[in-house]
């Protein structure tokens, strides 16, 4: 199996438990000193691309890591995540859903409830090398999730989920995307 390299990971990354040959990049190894050369899955900070992005208290910096991982992806193939909303999509020109860009890179969305979450969780993936035919199988699961990420009046029935568990990324999408990854080749 191809290594795929896993950047902006969580210091307590589930990724670093993976069975499947990755490299971890987490804030203390830095991602901007990665060298390149295998397929990638990016996790760039989102909270100044999110759609609360006006509430959010990015460091110095923090904006740009996510251009940095689209080129990163677009040049080495492999996988961007961010949430279903974030304004990454229309500032680097990623295609909308069912639409591809010059680089073959394309736009798949889906709730990360399929793959564990305990909430919906609308998330977007930028896919680079690999065509939707050649994608690992995607759970589909019906009903409605468990927890809400924040309360609004129409949810207040249900749970919310604490702050890590929304940064967290669930073990089965982050096989999931590993596999993806693996098979994400660019010419």
């Amino acid at each position: 199996m191809t290594l795929v390299t896993v950047l902006f990971a969580r210091p307590d990354s589930v990724y670093k438990n993976s069975q499947q040959p990755v490299d971890v990049w987490d804030a203390e190894r830095n991602a901007l000193n990665w060298q390149g050369g295998t397929p990638v899955v990016a996790h760039p900070p989102c909270r100044a691309w999110s759609q609360l992005r006006y509430f959010a208290k990015p460091v110095a910096g923090e904006k740009e890591l996510a251009l940095w991982a689209v080129a990163q992806v677009r040049q080495y193939g492999g996988v961007l995540e961010h949430p279903a909303r974030s304004q990454l999509w229309p500032v680097a020109g990623l295609p909308k859903p069912s639409e591809k860009d010059e680089y073959g890179g394309w736009t798949y969305e889906a709730p990360q409830k399929w793959w564990g979450h305990r909430c919906e969780k609308p998330t977007r993936f930028y896919i680079v090398g690999c065509s939707p035919a050649n994608m690992p199988e995607v759970p589909f699961v019906l009903g409605e999730a468990t927890h809400v990420q924040t309360y609004s009046h129409r949810c207040r029935r249900r749970p919310q989920i604490t702050r890590a568990e929304r940064e967290h990324t669930p073990p089965r999408l982050a096989e999931w995307l590993i596999t993806l990854a693996s098979r994400c080749k660019v010419t």
